[in-house]
């Protein structure tokens, strides 16, 4: 989108050889890694806005909010030393919590960091993103969509490219100043049970929803190779998917974006899945 506004953006990257060639060739690409701080103040030095968004650490075994905070701290870095006019920061939902919600807490330090620079600074907090499911391929595919929530608690979806889309426009626009908070809460919130009906309505492949047990999710995370930390970053963060938690971002005009879990499913998970039982008699052969 800021490509097509007429903007050559600068784009840092870790891997920068996974940029598709047709974006690469519109912007100015720089690897780097966002834990260095001096790469991120060099890269930024010139920049008019920022948008920040944290990738996971690559290391298994280390603490993801001490990891998130620390990017949180370049970035702040970045903004004061180069007098960035506008930030916008991809947190999420439960950052407002500011502790006890799992990684979630590394993504409240950063906003506390960008805070602390008293520079333009709007943080998205964002909820469920649709793009999870497809790290649940197998098991949706086995009939079954399991998360560590009840599967009648309702929360905010949203697709990920609603949430480009609010960011490009907000870093397109001048016309703003302070400190915001801006939920990205999708069209409706839905349970983990009315998701697993919209995917068997959309993929013709019938599925049930199912609440993954702490204790199990842990067993699932530590079998994946992830350390303690890691382990218990990511379990935490259930502690935004139940009924004692109340987002601080209330569902409004302004919070609602248009793409339905519908409307998505049918572009990404029906060919996703579809594609997994096409590979199947090669894998068996």
């Amino acid at each position: 989108m800021l490509i097509q506004a007429g903007v050559r953006p600068t784009l840092l990257a870790r891997h920068p050889a996974r940029l598709d060639r047709a974006t690469g060739g519109q912007a100015d690409v720089v690897e780097a890694d966002l834990s260095d701080a001096g790469a991120v103040v060099a890269a930024t030095r010139d920049a008019d806005a920022l948008l920040w968004v944290e990738p996971p650490t690559e290391d298994p075994g280390a603490d993801p909010v001490a990891w998130y905070a620390r990017l949180g701290a370049n970035a702040a870095r970045a903004v004061t030393e180069n007098g960035i006019g506008r930030t916008v920061f991809l947190s999420s939902v439960g950052a407002e919590k500011r502790s006890g919600a799992g990684e979630i807490d590394g993504l409240a330090r950063t906003e506390e960091y960008l805070d602390a620079t008293g520079a333009t600074v709007l943080h998205l907090r964002c909820g469920y993103f649709y793009t999870n499911l497809l790290g649940s391929l197998d098991s949706i595919r086995e009939g079954v969509l399991k998360a560590p929530m009840a599967v009648d608690y309702a929360q905010p979806w949203v697709d990920p490219r609603d949430i480009g889309e609010i960011a490009a426009a907000r870093l397109l626009s001048g016309g703003w100043s302070g400190r915001h908070v801006q939920a990205v809460h999708g069209p409706e919130d839905l349970t983990l049970s009315r998701a697993a009906e919209i995917i068997s309505e959309v993929t013709g492949h019938q599925v049930r929803a199912e609440t993954i047990s702490q204790d199990s999710l842990r067993r699932s995370l530590r079998s994946a190779g992830l350390g303690d930390k890691q382990v218990e970053g990511l379990a935490g963060m259930s502690a935004v998917m139940c009924d004692d938690f109340t987002a601080e971002d209330k569902r409004s005009i302004l919070t609602t974006t248009p793409t339905t879990l519908s409307a998505w499913a049918y572009v990404h998970l029906r060919p996703a899945l579809m594609n997994r039982h096409a590979e199947r008699p090669a894998e068996s052969a």
